[in-house]
């Protein structure tokens, strides 16, 4: 009687593990295996940057990765996202860079003046965000003295009285 319980007591656990086996196959063939890693990292971030109103500037930033799709670069502007589908002055070129036809700048209206990331993205990878940068914006003669405050310290120096 003992040997007969042990018997089914066998074969019981032989189903089990032959279940348990098939189940784990099938969700194999499913493609629920994991994806390989893939490293990501920024090869450029944006840099602080003092622009003059009315001229063109730049933010540069690029993303690198060993998976086969290219990363895709989006912006913030003090933490939102920016929508530059309808945008005239501001687009994003292939490389990543955020590029500014004109800087706007008035006394009530600051609307490029901010803190500006860049955000990369490769789908089923995930997503990086750079460093924050920020963009101050001068007018012509306030940008022409402080150029002149930081010559003058040279040239005097250079030509004591």
């Amino acid at each position: 009687m003992a040997e007969r319980g042990a018997l089914s007591l066998l074969s019981l656990l032989c189903l089990t593990f032959l279940q348990t086996e098939t189940t784990a196959a099938k969700h194999v063939d499913k493609g629920s295996a994991a994806q390989p890693f893939s490293p990501f990292w920024f090869t450029v971030e944006p840099q602080d940057m003092l622009a003059i109103r009315g001229n063109m500037a730049v933010l540069n930033c690029s993303a690198h990765s060993d998976a086969a799709t290219p990363a895709r670069i989006e912006w913030k502007k003090d933490g939102t996202f920016l929508s530059l589908v309808s945008d005239e002055r501001r687009q994003i070129l292939p490389d990543g860079a955020l590029f500014f036809t004109h800087v706007i700048h008035s006394k009530h209206n600051k609307p490029d003046e901010g803190t500006y990331q860049c955000v990369a993205t490769i789908d089923n990878l995930g997503s990086i965000s750079s460093r924050t940068a920020r963009l101050s914006v001068a007018g012509h003669f306030i940008f022409i003295q402080q150029q002149l405050q930081e010559q003058t310290p040279n040239s005097v120096a250079n030509n004591p009285a």
